[in-house]
């Protein structure tokens, strides 16, 4: 491990989040909000000047070898690191309670997660609001894929963090060096947030809720400045645009990359891509259906308004809602709970195991009927014009697998909260996949707020680990990983 390397690197981490939080800084000025900005001075204060420490200890880096371990460490300290300095304003704000609520808080929204402790979110002031829904967006394309495309230095060494840090079983290289790739990732992301904003506004939003809402949409992340979400907001044509958004932030940015290159042939073969579609469109009209046959809404228009918002939310784990779902009759229930054990494209800003992954192994389990058939048969599973291989084939089981023992594990943690089965599982499903919203207790309607600390550390050291893809952080619990 090259130690002081590290911690020279996080050094410059802390202060990008530090020049990031001076947004907000300046909100809570403009607007009058003194209680946010002395919250914001006391945790600058203190991010800067751990910013200077860890330099300090880290200057005397002869060595700059960036190895897998170390991107490995450094991803996941990273992330814990920023979720800490990044909530301070929260905690010392004292409208998140204790600072494990503010440490959830802000942990779930670098993460994408979404879920929150706040019961009344409108009374807070609308500077810690910004910062949690820019903490969404920082999150989103990714802390470190930003650091690789803004620091030059790092050279090839750079791939590594971007490797341990971007989401998805596959990671496009779109150019030779990963800076580049990085910076061509974070110019679209940027530009279709550009484009999110100008849309809202011509939707009558103001430009702090237009800002807001794209953050937070692009990053399928789902903060929101209102108690109701998106239908706190009344309008069908704001619910369209974040559906479509919300539906873009769910594909493969590698394949925006080559829709502005004209390869669009590509584009539209993409097998994953049109898995991820049909899901879309056969989850959104099967709950239409069924919210019109038992007349919860008037038409069928008006149930495909709601059910391909809701559908598109939870599955891209965005998080957002426009009505109370669990009021909804029990088989649209039940499909918007398969869509939590998805996810959106590899390579997008969704969370979740992933369309890929899952139809992977829907192919998997065919090719296997197959051979058990036809013993002496050799039926390779394909996934387009890819073959999947022997190592391809392990990691894409062995991510399954654990992803859903660790959810079945993380439910039966939450219980001991004294939540009931469906409340403690559809947590744990909703902070590993990095959703945000569930079912029963933790609905539309519900919180984070109910649960004890020691739950919200835990699933705040989940919402991590789901984010990373569970093998970046899980890594650092081997005895392997710190032999020499």
């Amino acid at each position: 491990m090259n130690w002081k390397n590290d911690l020279r690197l996080l050094s410059y981490i802390i202060i990008i989040v530090a020049a990031f939080m001076l947004i907000p800084f300046a909100i809570a000025l403009g607007r009058g909000e003194t209680d946010a900005a002395a919250a914001f001075v006391k945790g600058l204060a203190v991010t800067w000047l751990s910013a200077g420490l860890f330099f300090l200890a880290g200057r005397g880096a002869a060595d700059r070898t960036i190895r897998t371990r170390d991107g490995y460490l450094f991803v996941t300290l990273t992330w814990l690191f920023a979720a800490f300095f990044g909530c301070l304003p929260l905690y010392f704000s004292g409208y998140f309670g204790s600072l494990a609520g503010a440490f959830f808080e802000i942990m779930s929204g670098f993460t994408t997660t979404g879920a929150t402790v706040l019961s009344e979110i409108e009374s807070v002031p609308s500077a810690l609001l910004f910062w949690r829904s820019e903490t969404n967006w920082l999150g989103g394309m990714g802390i470190v894929v930003l650091f690789v495309a803004i620091i030059p230095s790092l050279g090839a060494g750079g791939m590594k963090f971007f490797a341990s840090e971007s989401v998805g079983p596959s990671k496009d290289k779109l150019t030779p060096k990963s800076r580049n790739t990085a910076m061509i990732l974070w110019l679209i992301y940027l530009g279709l947030s550009v484009l999110q904003v100008i849309f809202l506004l011509f939707g009558g939003l103001s430009l702090y809720d237009a800002v807001c809402v794209a953050f937070s949409t692009m990053s399928a992340a789902g903060f929101s400045v209102k108690n109701a979400s998106i239908g706190g907001y009344g309008s069908a044509y704001v619910e369209a645009v974040v559906t479509v958004f919300m539906f873009l932030a769910g594909c493969n940015f590698a394949l925006f990359y080559k829709a502005l290159c004209g390869r669009l042939k590509e584009v539209f073969r993409d097998p994953e891509l049109k898995a991820y579609a049909f899901i879309t469109a056969a989850g959104a009209l099967l709950v239409a259906a069924d919210l019109t046959i038992t007349k919860i809404y008037p038409s069928f228009l008006t149930a495909l308004r709601y059910s391909s918002f809701q559908f598109i939310s939870i599955l891209t784990t965005t998080g957002f809602a426009t009505s109370d779902y669990i009021l909804w009759p029990g088989f649209a229930q039940t499909v918007l709970f398969a869509a939590m054990f998805i996810g959106g494209c590899a390579g997008s800003t969704a969370g979740g195991p992933k369309v890929i992954r899952v139809t992977c192994t829907a192919k998997l389990g065919f090719s296997y009927s197959r051979s058990c058939i036809h013993p002496n048969g050799v039926f390779p599973a394909k996934y387009g014009d890819w073959i999947l291989s022997g190592s391809a084939i392990r990691s894409l089981l062995s991510f399954i697998g654990l992803y859903y023992l660790l959810a079945l594990l993380g439910g039966v943690f939450v219980s001991l909260s004294g939540s009931d089965p469906l409340t403690s599982f559809s947590t744990s499903l909703l902070c590993l996949g990095n959703i945000g919203i569930g079912f029963a207790d933790i609905g539309p309607t519900g919180n984070i707020s109910q649960y004890p600390d020691f739950v919200k550390i835990f699933l705040s050291f989940y919402m991590l680990l789901g984010r990373l893809e569970l093998f970046t952080v899980l890594s650092l619990f081997s005895r392997d990983f710190w032999k020499r």
